[in-house]
């Protein structure tokens, strides 16, 4: 697609049909709705405008988009940190629901809220970038590392150590693996 519109750029509006509406959703949730609308646009201008540099060889496209939503959601950083913290502080916000999106159990939900707010705001900016890129947006390690422009073993690290600091600040223990206890238990 992104080869072909090379030639005719009207075809590039597939993508934007294709995968606006996940953008948006992960900006959203990092951001706001206030801020997801410009993001999203702002993504699909800078892909547009470098479409022709783009390697067709890698195939999907979609960790790139997310890559390029991923470094201007940075220059953004000072808000997602100061909505996390007022989330953390009071149980509430603009996109609280985005936390725990339409949970069935509404009283639990809440009493993670902040708690969660508060974790993901302590994060360095690459730890929670990964995390909730795997998170929220479903990508792959591999598809995190090509967004993000860094090796899978970096990915790994990352996610590792911010699940673990998650996990303290929920109070529980950081030694545990979900992976593991789920290999575990289906097969012990």
């Amino acid at each position: 697609m992104i080869a072909q519109s090379w030639e005719n750029p009207e075809l590039f509006a597939q993508l934007y049909d294709r995968y606006a509406p996940d953008i948006h959703q992960y900006v959203a949730r990092r951001l706001g709705d206030a801020h997801a609308d410009d993001i999203t646009a702002e993504t699909f201008l800078a892909a547009f405008r470098r479409r022709s540099r783009y390697d067709v060889a890698r195939g999907n496209v979609r960790p790139w988009l997310y890559g390029i939503a991923a470094r201007l959601i940075g220059k953004h950083r000072r808000t997602e940190i100061r909505r996390l913290r007022a989330l953390a502080r009071t149980g509430a916000g603009e996109v609280a629901e985005s936390w725990v999106e339409r949970a069935d159990n509404r009283m639990a939900a809440q009493s993670t809220q902040a708690p969660l707010a508060g974790a993901l705001a302590a994060l360095s900016a690459g730890d929670r970038q990964v995390l909730l890129l795997i998170a929220w947006s479903d990508l792959s390690y591999a598809e995190v590392a090509e967004a993000l422009g860094i090796p899978v073993g970096t990915v790994r690290s990352r996610l590792n150590r911010a699940r673990r600091k998650v996990r303290e600040a929920l109070g529980a223990d950081p030694t545990f693996d979900p992976d593991t206890a789920t290999e575990v238990a289906a097969h012990g």
